[in-house]
This record gives structure tokens, C-alpha cells and sequence, in this order.
């Protein structure tokens, strides 16, 4: 994506979506921050000096345009990066709807809400749609029922995506990460009763190479699917 881009980030509190957003930072380019409320929005305004900001609750979709409304948003978005995610574990006989509507709002519904309000400004520029999956988005196990469900359809959105904005000039971009060090992984380690050594997993930073080869690659070509699995 050569010159200064403009990129829409949910996700850039923490794990790989602080390191997405420090790599994009450094270089100059314009970031646009999602946040879930005003007080999450300002700490990540200091942490990104000259960035912008915008709040709205991905665990509750059916309210993310009416908060858009009431906020300026960005004329210009050439990537809109999917990187916020949720998880909660537990086996299918013992997960409550709650747990279902939490992770597939967060993980599925929101991101198809986010990308529908910024189609229009992606076509006007030949933008890129990129989401970061997961392991679980390929391959489900026991306990992962509620957040692989939500995975896999984010493929399913991923791919729909795809067909129907390529005559447009969009690319779409799915990464599935396997285990990476990051507070999500601290808890998944928690709820599995394991104990965390972030040393064994990828480093957030080694995902956000993988995803700015994706975004700078020259537009004669596209990453379509890109499986990233820890190397120790």
C-alpha cells in the first residue's frame, strides 16, 4: 500500500492489533482507532499521538450506526482491519445463549456491520478488508464450540466478501493465527487451568509482519488465506 494510507483498526489495545498499529504509526500513515467506549478511546489517543478515534460497543451491533452517526468519521479508509476478537470456552452441554450472542456479536456480526458502513469508502480507493481469524476458524475442538462457530463464519464472510467486492477493486484478506502471546491468550490459558509462558507462541509482532506484507503487497496480486502457526 505505497504513500500514507489511511487504516480503520479494531483491536489496537493490545496483542496484534498495538502491534498492527505501532508498525503503521512509525512509518507516518493515518490510523482511525475503534474503541468500545470514550475512556478506552482516549488512552489509545495518547498511546498513538495524531490518531483519531472511534467509539462504539462491538458487543452490541445493532447500535454501532447510531453511534457512528453522532461521530466524524473518516472520508478516506484504505484498510479496515478486523483484529478485536473475544473468547470464552466451555462445553456445548454447559455454554448459556449469553456466551453465544457475546462472542459471535463481537467476533462475526460486528465485523460485518463495521465493513458495510465503510464499503463505500473502501470502493471510492480500491481498499483492502482484512480480518484476523483464527486456528479455530479452520479446525474446531472440544470447549471452542461458541468461539470456532464464530470464526468460521467470519470465513464465510471473508470469502462472500471477496466475490462480491472484487469487481470493485476491494481485496479481502483472511489471517488465521495460531496460538499467540496476548492477554486473549492469558485467558485462554486461564479457563483451560494451564499455566501461561508466553515464550511458546508467536509473537504478536512476527503476526503484523505477516499482515503489512499482505497490506503493501503490489495490486497485481492478493493474499487471499494466510495460515501463521508458532515455529517452536
Amino acid at each position: 500500500m505505497a504513500g500514507m494510507a489511511t487504516h480503520l483498526i479494531t483491536g489496537a489495545g493490545s496483542g496484534i492489533g498495538a502491534a498492527v498499529a505501532r508498525r503503521l504509526h512509525a512509518r507516518g500513515d493515518e490510523l482511525v482507532l475503534h474503541a468500545r467506549d470514550v475512556g478506552r478511546a482516549k488512552e489509545l489517543a495518547a498511546e498513538f499521538p495524531g490518531s483519531r478515534t472511534l467509539v462504539g460497543d462491538l458487543a452490541d451491533p445493532d447500535k454501532l450506526s447510531w453511534a457512528f452517526s453522532h461521530q466524524s468519521l473518516p472520508d478516506r479508509v484504505d484498510s479496515l482491519m478486523h483484529i478485536a476478537g473475544v473468547v470464552d470456552l466451555g462445553p456445548v452441554g454447559e455454554l448459556t445463549p449469553k456466551a453465544w450472542r457475546h462472542q459471535l456479536n463481537v467476533n462475526l456480526i460486528a465485523p460485518a456491520e463495521l465493513t458495510r458502513h465503510f464499503l463505500p469508502q473502501l470502493r471510492l480507493v480500491q481498499g483492502h478488508v482484512l480480518f484476523v481469524n483464527s486456528g479455530a476458524g479452520l479446525n474446531a475442538h472440544a470447549d471452542w464450540s461458541a468461539y470456532a462457530a464464530s470464526k468460521h463464519g467470519l470465513k464465510a464472510l471473508a470469502d462472500s466478501l471477496r466475490h462480491e467486492e472484487h469487481p470493485n477493486g476491494v481485496r479481502v484478506t483472511s489471517v488465521y493465527p495460531g496460538r499467540t502471546a496476548s492477554p486473549m491468550q492469558a485467558k485462554v490459558h486461564q479457563q483451560e487451568g494451564k499455566e501461561y509462558d508466553a515464550s511458546k507462541w508467536i509473537d504478536p509482532e512476527s503476526v503484523a509482519t505477516t499482515i503489512l506484507m499482505a497490506l503493501d503487497l503490489p495490486r497485481d496480486a492478493e493474499v487471499n488465506d494466510l495460515t501463521v502457526r508458532p515455529g517452536r
